[in-house]
């Protein structure tokens, strides 16, 4: 009877969201983002780097004031076949005389949202205006990490279509949280990008090869794995949920062999790209004369400690 009773309240307890990456990897991927941006970019990318590390999971709080907001987290390629990315045009109007606006806009529009802020920045960059500077660049470096996110790229994005409910934020939260510490995560140095939607477009495609494995691998373990060590009871902030077991996570992240590690960092390369790209082709502005507010010596020195970690493939925070 107790074990009943328990097992009711860890079931009201369960919680699995079904966004994009966690606060954990979102932070990150913005915030070391700005450590792969060149010297005439970072001094007010490092500047403002608290206010792109907040602001990392604005695009995510929209979604519960914005009806439109939430297919620009995802593309669903698979909806358009085994070879989507053959089958789909990457121009916007060409793809909804194709498949109708309505059906892309259902099925998700992520990379389009990355190329359509990119231009959005670029334009913030020619006008020297620093608040949109700031919110197009946090935003887009959103869009950008979850591009990189597998579970964006089907319509199975939670598992739910094969008995896996909960993987999504298995993969992209509980993962990240118990081994980022461990990870590597230096990415190395911003490029240009030529083609930001063609890019768009690419780290789809990288994403979309990896879900047979991101679903294949747990379901193979969920079924060799005891049901009463998959699950424990653990604290988020002040409440206590059921969340995946240490031990479940664990072995799921050894099946993997790096696979969230290298997606984010993958993802902090490119956040850099897109904003260095963008800066480029502005006409590569003087960004020092839009800092308001320098940072302080202990600021200063606060920032260059965790750029040194970052080129050593660590983090303090």
């Amino acid at each position: 009877m107790v074990k009943q009773i328990l097992r009711l309240i860890i079931g009201s307890l369960l919680i699995f969201t079904c966004s994009s990456w966690g606060f954990y990897a979102h932070y990150r991927i913005n915030r070391l983002a700005v450590f792969t941006l060149p010297q005439a970019m970072s001094t007010f990318y490092k500047n403002n780097i608290e206010y792109i590390t907040e602001h990392a999971i604005s695009a995510d709080k929209r979604r519960y004031v914005d009806s439109t907001e939430a297919p620009r987290h995802f593309f669903n390629a698979d909806h358009y076949g085994k070879n989507p990315f053959n089958a789909i045009p990457q121009h916007w109007n060409d793809a909804a005389v194709k498949y109708s606006a309505d059906t892309i806009i259902k099925y998700g529009t992520l990379p389009w949202t990355i190329q359509y802020n990119y231009y959005r920045l670029v334009k913030a960059f020619k006008d020297h205006d620093t608040t949109s500077i700031l919110n197009i660049s946090a935003n887009l470096g959103h869009y950008v990490a979850d591009a990189h996110v597998p579970l964006h790229l089907t319509q199975n994005y939670n598992g739910q279509l094969t008995n896996q409910t909960g993987i999504h934020a298995l993969w992209e939260s509980r993962l990240p949280e118990l081994f980022g510490n461990k990870y590597n995560w230096y990415a190395g140095k911003a490029q240009y990008i030529e083609n930001p939607l063609a890019e768009a477009f690419k780290i789809c495609r990288s994403s979309f090869k990896n879900i047979d494995t991101v679903l294949r691998f747990e379901r193979i373990l969920g079924k060799s794995f005891p049901e009463d060590k998959k699950y424990e009871l653990i604290k988020h902030g002040k409440r206590i949920v059921k969340d995946y077991s240490v031990a479940y996570a664990t072995a799921y992240q050894k099946m993997l062999k790096g696979m969230v590690q290298r997606r984010m960092r993958s993802a902090i390369l490119a956040v850099g790209s897109y904003w260095y790209s963008a800066w480029v082709d502005a006409g590569q502005p003087d960004l020092t004369k839009l800092i308001t507010k320098p940072l302080n010596d202990t600021e200063k020195s606060k920032i260059r400690q965790e750029e040194t970690l970052y080129n050593n493939g660590k983090v303090s925070f």
